[in-house]
């Protein structure tokens, strides 16, 4: 957290970065400090912070809960859930490129790590009696995120609330409670970091030749960069998880998992994922076809070759993941049965 808040409030690139920072910061700390509490309160009852320990160890109903709401808090503005993600908008739009990476491929991934490990592996019935709000809470999501997607114009806003939603669909995932949905939501957080650290970069790439990162100043980049529109293609196609691309094997199985818990939740979980699907194609055709706009870009230069040696591996995992998914599932299989 301390990086983070050094990079986006020292490195930032336009005059909210102070703001930008302080609000990464803040939210982390009250949401941390609330799980601070619930750790003091198991260390006090049971004299012990091991997670074998707490694992065995009986809590009282009431008790349990009051843990698991002050664990998940902390959790949900790590994702983030609506309506904890105010944050992450900003905080992508002022971080360097470097530092958007990070957030969407590292720093992200923790709540959901959380989720997995401390809410499921300490708190199971809690858990299990809460999954019908964690359920609306991230429907709502999904539907918002997507909504909210189609009227930016910002490029690094576009991604920031699509990973809002897509961090909603890895949290349904998760709270499907059976092996398929927790699988799927592993490999969805894996995928996610790749595509959304890739268009991260693409665009951190368009902003470093014309320094602007607004939708309708792009046009017909297909013509003059090809090897960037190819780039922005493929992270394109994975973040609306076409088959063949990591993105598909995650949600596809966050879907069957949910399916078998509530097909009404698996339903508006996949018309959020078709609402991705909308605004990620416009985005990608708003920017790679059409009429090249040459009164707003002076100078046309294709990816260098550090560039493209920069972007050719997330390219690369995002078909390898799609298309041989097996070579992570089967590490996870058997941790996952532990929790």
């Amino acid at each position: 957290m301390i990086p983070m808040f050094i990079i986006v409030g020292t490195f930032g690139s336009r005059q909210r970065k102070s703001r930008a920072a302080y609000l990464l910061f803040l939210y982390t700390l009250a949401s941390s400090v609330l799980m601070l509490v619930a750790m003091l309160y198991l260390h006090f009852a049971f004299g012990s912070l091991d997670f074998l320990v707490l694992r065995v160890s009986s809590v009282d109903f009431f008790y349990e809960v009051l843990c698991w709401l002050a664990f998940s808090f902390s959790f949900a503005v790590k994702m983030p859930l609506v309506p904890f993600h105010i944050w992450l908008p900003e905080a992508h739009c002022e971080a360097p490129t470097a530092g958007s990476v990070i957030l969407a491929g590292i720093l992200l991934k923790l709540g959901g790590y959380g989720f997995i490990r401390f809410c499921l592996g300490l708190f199971y019935e809690s858990s299990a009696y809460f999954a019908p709000l964690v359920y609306v809470i991230c429907c709502l999501g999904v539907v918002y995120a997507s909504l909210t997607t189609l009227q930016q114009v910002d490029l690094k806003k576009i991604i920031a609330y699509s990973s809002v939603g897509h961090m909603a669909i890895v949290t349904i995932g998760i709270f499907s409670l059976n092996l398929a949905g927790l699988v799927g939501s592993i490999v969805l957080m894996i995928s996610h970091g790749i595509v959304s650290g890739g268009l991260f970069l693409a665009v951190g790439m368009l902003y470093d030749r014309y320094h602007t990162r607004i939708v309708r100043y792009y046009s017909g980049l297909l013509h003059v960069m090809p090897l960037f529109s190819v780039s922005f293609i493929v992270f394109t196609l994975g973040n609306i998880g076409l088959p063949g691309t990591s993105s598909f094997v995650g949600e596809f199985l966050v879907l069957v998992g949910c399916l078998l818990t509530n097909p009404l939740v698996a339903t508006i979980s996949a018309f959020g994922m078709v609402l991705g699907a909308g605004y990620s194609l416009w985005l990608c055709n708003r920017l790679l076809f059409g009429n090249i706009k040459r009164t707003s870009l002076i100078r046309f230069k294709d990816l260098t070759r550090l560039e493209f040696s920069v972007l050719a591996p997330f390219v690369l995992l995002t078909f390898v993941l799609g298309i041989y998914p097996e070579m992570i599932i089967s590490i996870m299989v058997s941790a996952v049965t532990f929790v």
